[in-house]
């Protein structure tokens, strides 16, 4: 009888313990510290990141889930009340697939999400976040579509951004041909069935026509017909455009650029920040893309001792320049920091308490980062950051 009284005991007392403990999935805290990096004090916060760690978009995840590492790395080594536990899971660029890593990410106790990595992976998670009310930053999904509902039009007051969005980078693109080449007969190669190029087109297209952009071309194509562009070449060559731009990925970009070197053509190729990761790519010459032009809120040739400490951590531990990506999910690390100092959140709380606290505060915070300095939001998600134009010279970016 003494026996079984005394095992009752300890089941209460261990019952009691894990409830203490937040054992809950969206009660993460207090379990996470034996996998946490340095700092002291209490358990560390439970972080997630989501991408395409294989496929065909995987220079972009890996990018984003080596660039919140360092963050992690830097923020637990500092020592301060603010520690990270840190798990990336790989969707290989896919809205479903994406879903199901967030679930995954969740089930392990993820408390705030730096992710996903693209925009139809981010937009399929955001809904789910929002239904959930987990904190949800993504580091480079840039459609609007991911901050407002598109069916409903509300805004998805817990998702936010730290790239500029597509609407930003049309209409930064037209301000700057228009400004820097006036008299340019302009193309455009999009894709129409890619929400992130659909957008940045659009809105491009709109703000090119109230500059007086001579827009003299557009031709577009979709997923099943990126690997030849031998159509879409020869007709804006034929429509006499000497710029073209490319609100594309790097991988269509890298086609495009080796066929126009094939058939002699050779305008001015101005692209977004999407094309980030082509000077990497696997069996593409990077001669290639010497001149090309683009928008980003990175460059890793910037001067700034910020920027240079990054460069080198990042080479010293993955062998590689980092990309405006990486930028951008180290950003997203230190934003949440930030937040979370702001709001005077605890590792003991729940995702979805996290979550209110955070969403209140992310309207007044002000971030210097690698990709923006002054780094504000706005309550639809939006960031608000300046985009910086570049120009690939002997493979590496540099200001024009």
């Amino acid at each position: 009888m003494k026996k079984k009284l005394f095992a009752a005991l300890m089941a209460m007392v261990m019952v009691l313990s894990l409830a203490a403990c937040g054992g809950g999935n969206n009660d993460a805290g207090g379990d996470s510290g034996d996998s946490s990096d340095g700092g002291s004090g209490g358990a560390a916060f439970k972080i997630g990141t989501i991408g395409p760690l294989t496929g065909d978009y995987a220079i972009y995840g890996k990018a984003v889930a080596n660039g919140a590492k360092i963050a992690v790395d830097e923020i637990n080594a500092a020592g301060g009340d603010i520690r990270f536990e840190f798990q990336s899971e790989d969707d290989m660029g896919d809205g479903e697939t994406s879903v199901n890593a967030y679930n995954n990410l969740m089930d392990w106790g993820m408390q705030l999400l730096v992710g996903p990595t693209t925009t139809g992976a981010s937009i399929a998670v955001a809904a789910k976040a929002f239904e959930e009310r987990t904190f949800m930053l993504t580091p480079s999904g840039s459609s609007v579509d991911i901050v407002i509902d598109s069916n409903t039009g509300a805004n998805r007051d817990n998702v936010f951004q730290v790239c500029f969005t597509d609407p930003n980078q049309g209409t930064g693109s037209a301000d700057y041909i228009a400004e820097n080449y006036p008299d340019a007969k302009v193309a455009v190669i999009y894709q129409n069935d890619n929400a992130y190029s659909q957008g940045i087109r659009d809105t491009f297209v709109s703000e090119a026509a109230v500059k007086g952009v001579n827009i003299v071309d557009e031709e577009t194509f979709t997923t099943d017909t990126q690997t030849n562009f031998s159509v879409q070449l020869t007709a804006v060559q034929s429509a006499g455009a000497d710029l073209v731009f490319l609100p594309i990925y790097y991988q269509p970009a890298s086609v495009i650029l080796t066929q126009a070197n094939q058939m002699g053509y050779a305008p001015t190729f101005f692209g977004v920040d999407g094309m980030d990761g082509i000077l990497t790519m696997e069996g593409f010459d990077p001669a290639l893309a010497e001149g090309v032009m683009l928008l980003t809120p990175f460059s890793a040739d910037a001067e700034d001792e910020r920027t240079q400490n990054f460069v080198k951590t990042y080479q010293a531990a993955y062998g590689e320049l980092p990309n405006q990506f990486a930028a951008d999910a180290y950003d997203g690390v230190y934003i949440v920091k930030a937040a979370l100092e702001a709001a005077g959140c605890t590792s003991d709380m729940s995702s979805t308490d996290l979550c209110e606290a955070v969403t209140a505060v992310m309207t007044s915070l002000s971030v210097d980062g690698l990709t923006g300095q002054g780094m504000t939001w706005a309550e639809d998600g939006q960031v608000s950051k300046a985009p910086m134009a570049v120009v690939i010279q002997d493979g590496v970016y540099v200001t024009p």
